[in-house]
């Protein structure tokens, strides 16, 4: 386990810091395809730029899971990838469905929303098992679905990602979708709808990475840790300009 802080002084104290937040990359060495962790390198930087003090740590198999965790990203990968880690994730199952039950405020993507549900069933039949924080499931497919997308939300927005994926997606009754799909394809090639939400918890298959194209759910993410850990969240003056521009070409670029 590795960890990182930013926001330190020579003296070793934080300076001017409204606090510690600390982010935590679920399987980086497995699950982090598609440049997810990206993700966790945004949520570095925003937690700097709102004035708190990041510390990055990451969690592999066989490692011991750290305390007093206070965000948590995961990735996606390859149906090897996953099965690299899926008895180690079985191990953490409480630990992790515990958090997300306390509110604690978690993106997961691609491979890691499959597991975090009740099954991946791959298409030659084989059964991956999840650890059920959601209520989804998912079977692999012959069809891949691939391109660019835009997501129309309630909480966030216009969504823009990268599809990358075979396995489809369905939601049960316990969550609802992050949003309704404008353009591209989302958790599958029915419903019209991408990714999940449960409680402080955001799933999606949009790669490119997600959040660098995306601050809102970014700050959603920081903001619901800053709450849960000191009662109250201080906003700082994140610079959005790059995320703009990012936008604005994603929107522009075809299916």
């Amino acid at each position: 386990m590795s960890v990182e802080s930013l926001g330190i002084g020579p003296d070793g104290f934080e300076q001017n810091s409204k606090g510690t937040l600390r982010v935590l990359q679920l399987y980086p060495r497995d699950m982090n395809i598609y440049g997810d962790w990206g993700n966790a390198l945004v949520i570095r930087q925003r937690i700097s730029w709102h004035g708190y003090t990041p510390e990055l740590l990451e969690y592999n198999v066989g490692d011991e899971f750290p305390a007093a965790v206070d965000l948590i990203v995961g990735g996606g990968g390859q149906d090897s990838g996953q099965l690299v880690i899926k008895d180690d994730l079985q191990s953490q199952a409480g630990v992790l469905t515990k958090l997300a039950e306390d509110g604690a405020p978690m993106l997961v993507i691609c491979g890691l929303y499959q597991l975090f549900g009740r099954f991946f069933k791959t298409r030659l039949g084989s059964v991956i098992p999840g650890i059920g924080v959601l209520d989804v499931e998912t079977h692999g497919t012959d069809e891949r679905l691939i391109g660019n997308v835009r997501v129309a939300t309630e909480e966030f927005g216009e969504v823009l990602g990268y599809e990358n994926h075979s396995g489809q997606t369905t939601l049960g009754s316990g969550v609802r979708p992050l949003g309704t799909v404008a353009k591209g394809t989302g958790n599958n090639s029915s419903d019209g709808h991408e990714g999940a939400r449960y409680k402080n918890v955001v799933a999606s298959y949009l790669h490119g990475s997600l959040l660098p194209k995306n601050p809102a759910i970014a700050d959603f993410l920081i903001r619901t840790a800053a709450e849960r850990k000191f009662g109250t969240f201080v906003p700082g003056g994140p610079d959005d300009s790059y995320a703009v521009l990012a936008r604005e070409h994603a929107a522009r670029r075809p299916r």
